[in-house]
């Protein structure tokens, strides 16, 4: 394991914020951090960069405690922070050359470093433009350049993609998946989506606890439940379908029922018989396997 986050405890007066943390990541995986807002990821994120310390517990990074000494493995890692701190009168190159030169990169390997960022990240027409000039989606590729430029071994993204249209953010995913080949990379994010289409991992948090550390694969598949979406031109009501039996209601829409069952051959049977009582002008049935955000969100309630 290239980090293995345990027992991390952390406590903001007398409320704790991360409560026994335990969790591990390794190259060539893509760890995906989920949990609601006040969950505790970013106080996670935080402490393994070496931004804040911990009341008790261990961050290993390729074999040293970060908690001990941070400054010597602050070259071990990248980090995106969310909110992507950008010195806005610099030149994207000249930025570039700038946090190298932070990392203690100097000479004719800072600027091949620097070539090969502008080259990934697709910044070579932007590099001689302001910061401040660049769109949302090209701010994001500096700050991903600047968390790369040191070749570090840890990657650590809080909401890469957030705020990116649809094109920018399949550029900024096959970037991360590209990265993460030979990395160990932790992403935070709240687009489900964004999880299941490049992660490997999945590590959920709530109220400073770890309430899922698993493959995505094994998550989805101890999930045994079906998901039956009914639409209908009629609005529907939730109380039509209460007596059914071995059937769950996830959510309602006006006129679209979400609908949770171990069963889905009973369920589809019993759906019909409520539609034909009631006289309803079906548009569609739809059957899947459970998403991630329904397990997320029962998870999390929970």
């Amino acid at each position: 394991m290239s980090l293995e986050v345990s027992q991390l405890t952390k406590l903001y007066g007398s409320q704790k914020a991360l409560d026994g943390v335990s969790f591990s990541a390794t190259p060539g995986r893509i760890l995906g951090f989920l949990g609601p807002n006040g969950a505790g990821k970013s106080t996670t994120m935080k402490i393994i960069t070496g931004f804040l310390s911990a009341e008790s517990g261990s961050v290993n990074i390729m074999g040293k405690n970060a908690l001990l000494s941070p400054q010597e493995v602050s070259s071990l890692i990248g980090y995106l922070p969310e909110h992507n701190p950008l010195y806005l009168d610099m030149f994207v190159r000249e930025f570039l050359e700038f946090s190298g030169g932070l990392y203690g990169l100097s000479g004719q390997y800072l600027q091949t470093r620097v070539r090969e960022m502008l080259h990934r990240t697709g910044l070579q027409p932007e590099q001689h433009k302001k910061i401040g000039q660049l769109s949302k989606g090209y701010r994001q590729r500096v700050g991903l350049a600047r968390a790369l430029i040191h070749d570090p071994q840890v990657i650590i993204l809080d909401e890469p993609t957030t705020g990116l249209d649809p094109n920018q953010l399949v550029e900024i995913r096959n970037l991360i998946q590209e990265v993460s080949k030979d990395k160990t990379l932790i992403l935070s994010t709240h687009i489900m989506q964004e999880v299941e289409a490049i992660c490997h991992d999945v590590v959920i948090i709530n109220k400073g606890k770890i309430l899922a550390s698993e493959s995505l694969e094994n998550l989805k598949s101890n999930s045994m439940e079906t998901i039956l979406v009914l639409e209908t031109e009629e609005e529907l009501e939730i109380e039509w379908f209460e007596d059914l039996g071995k059937i769950d209601f996830a959510s309602k829409g006006k006129n679209e029922l979400l609908i949770s069952t171990k069963d889905p051959a009973f369920a589809r049977k019993a759906i019909m018989n409520v539609i034909h009582e009631r006289s309803l002008n079906l548009i569609s049935l739809n059957q899947s396997k459970k998403t991630l955000e329904l397990i997320f969100r029962e998870i999390t309630n929970a």
